[in-house]
């Protein structure tokens, strides 16, 4: 197979304004006359913005089809349409997606070029063919363009031949790889294939990898969950059979469903969500589940904050007897079923899901190598101690140690493996832990990051280091320019009528309106924390936990998620809808 390369087109990344946000962008591109240096990141006069999707070794020039051109001009019924229009560095003919396969290698000019993936879905060529569905399209019509990774450097120019110099590894096409990304009825066989194929990116490996492996596991969907998809859905009743005060500021409340059913099996890290009656309205927040499950009861522990609406309730109002709504459990700070080293690291009420870890592992693995690692204020702070102590001596190969931030050490009386003052990275590299340890770490967001950062310096891989966050995920708007963080807040305005939208990690409810057109709107609006990219149903980036409530899509996403999760770029509400963000 062969082409021509047609169009040269380069630019430099510039800030433009697109939906009261300031986006930084590479996507304008523009032919240029005469040759240019082809070098291993870009072509020269050119650059990209946002290099977390785009640019990079692997991504270095963006390539499109004259065909693909003359097929949108058809469809959009456009004739403005001229090279560079769709992002691309190199405006070719022939060569279509569905023929060119991911690691052939072509030669134009004094340069060799290796193809490495397909287009990254996103939402700027939306942007720039005023389009906004524009992402969307490009996947359903099986015409995303393609990356070239620089092999050898050197000088093209427009009207230069592209020859073909060699084949890629199982001749996979460039649409056929971006089908099993982004459409539904995924083929084993060909997953099996694209984690085969060394010249196919990172990224995109690691995608197939993990497809592969739910597949392997018998799950379907665009994204595979580490956790077991929730047994119901919504919320059920649920009734506090008992409460135990653990520490001056903690309470325990022991939940069972109010019919008598038994629960369902929860893995060790898990949280629920409980709807509280607060007030004359309700607030939705959720709590890990604090020890090992029965098949009856589920516990959760509760610290009070003075300005928590819903735990000054659960302390002031919760008895024995009280019936309060629950969601089935959540979550993906789970526990290996592995016999490697594990660490498990908390500070404060971060203790709960490693406490229901360590739980587990007395149960089920009790010779497997455990560090305790907590930190607390002062030994009164540190309320489920006992327990933990009970749980310690049933693990053959633990360790447990304890730094007291705010206590003064005494002259006795401590127990064994009691530190004071704070951890840092010093202090874990002195416990001598094994680098191929697991570490889960739970506690306040600035007590995660850095135990997270001093974990990776003294040598864990990231991969091993797992957290638990229960305030807003770290915000994803590939391109847009960051401002000045603000709390979430009921959107200015006149207030919607619509139903109900609860986003739990921010723990704001508001009514809808339909002055949006999406629930990633809605939340833009309320400046709570989002994640997305394409923003037309198609990479899945603003996937979201629904825990209650029914949703209808516009467009049709090509994948819809499972009934538990919601795609929040293109989704509006339909009834009263609670989403775990």
């Amino acid at each position: 197979m062969s082409g021509t390369l047609l169009s040269l087109n380069v630019g430099l990344p510039k800030d433009i304004t697109w939906n009261g946000k300031t986006v930084h962008t590479g996507i304008y591109k523009y032919p240029v006359d005469g040759p240019r240096f082809v070098r291993r990141l870009n072509v020269d006069g050119d650059g990209q913005g946002d290099l977390a999707g785009h640019g990079g070794e692997m991504r270095a020039v963006m390539v499109y089809q004259q065909e693909s051109y003359d097929h949108w001009a058809e469809h959009l019924g456009r004739d403005d349409l001229v090279p560079g229009n769709f992002g691309e560095n190199f405006t070719i003919s022939g060569m279509p997606d569905d023929e060119v396969c991911i690691g052939d290698r072509y030669r134009i000019g004094d340069a060799e070029f290796e193809v490495s993936q397909p287009r990254v879905t996103c939402y700027r060529v939306g942007i720039r063919l005023d389009v906004p569905q524009m992402a969307s399209l490009l996947v359903a019509h099986r015409r995303p363009g393609f990356y070239f990774r620089v092999i050898k450097e050197g000088e093209v120019k427009a009207g230069d031949p592209i020859v073909k110099v060699a084949d890629g590894r199982h001749r996979v096409s460039v649409a056929a790889i971006d089908g099993l990304l982004y459409l539904p009825d995924r083929s084993h066989e060909l997953l099996k294939l694209a984690v085969d194929i060394p010249a196919l990116s990172p990224g995109w490996q690691q995608s197939f990898h993990e497809l592969l492996a739910a597949a392997d596991e018998g799950e379907t969907g665009a994204q595979p969950a580490i956790g077991r998809e929730p047994e119901w859905n919504g919320f059920r009743p649920f009734t506090v059979t008992k409460t135990v005060r653990v520490s001056p500021t903690v309470l325990s409340l022991y939940l069972s469903d109010a019919s008598g059913a038994a629960l369902p099996a929860a893995r060790a890290g898990q949280y629920l969500t409980l709807r509280l009656p607060v007030g004359d309205s309700s607030a939705v927040r959720s709590y890990s589940i604090s020890g090992r499950p029965d098949d009856a009861t589920f516990r959760i522990s509760v610290k009070r904050e003075d300005h928590g609406t819903a735990s000054r309730y659960i302390h002031d109002q919760v008895v024995a007897g009280s019936v309060v709504d629950v969601a089935a459990p959540r979550g993906e700070f789970v526990l290996d079923e592995t016999d490697e080293p594990v660490l498990l690291l908390s500070a404060g009420i971060g203790i709960t899901p490693v406490l229901s870890m360590l739980a587990s592992l007395a149960d089920t693995h009790p010779e497997r190598q455990v560090w305790w690692l907590h930190v607390a204020r002062t030994e009164a702070d540190y309320g489920l101690a006992a327990e933990v102590d009970e749980l310690l001596k049933r693990l053959s190969n633990a360790r447990s140690y304890v730094w007291l931030t705010r206590a003064t050490q005494g002259l006795g009386g401590q127990s064994p493996g009691t530190m004071f003052g704070r951890l840092d990275a010093d202090g874990l590299r002195s416990l001598g832990f094994s680098e191929a340890a697991s570490a889960y770490v739970c506690g306040p967001t600035g007590f995660i990051e850095a135990m997270t950062a001093d974990l990776a310096d003294i040598g864990i891989a990231p991969d091993r280091i797992h957290s638990e966050l229960f305030s807003a995920l770290a915000s994803l708007n590939p391109g847009v320019v960051p401002t000045a963080t603000v709390l979430p807040h009921v959107p200015p305005g006149v207030p919607g009528t619509g139903p109900s939208v609860t986003f739990v990690r921010s723990a704001l409810t508001v009514n809808w309106s339909d002055e949006y057109t999406s629930l990633l709107e809605l939340a833009e609006a309320c400046d709570v924390s989002t994640r997305w990219s394409c923003r037309t149903g198609v990479c899945h980036t603003c996937i979201t936990g629904l825990l209650n409530g029914d949703v209808e899509y516009s467009p049709e996403p090509l994948e819809r998620p499972d009934a538990t999760q919601v795609l929040l770029c293109c989704s509006r509400p339909t009834s009263e809808t609670v989403l775990d963000a």
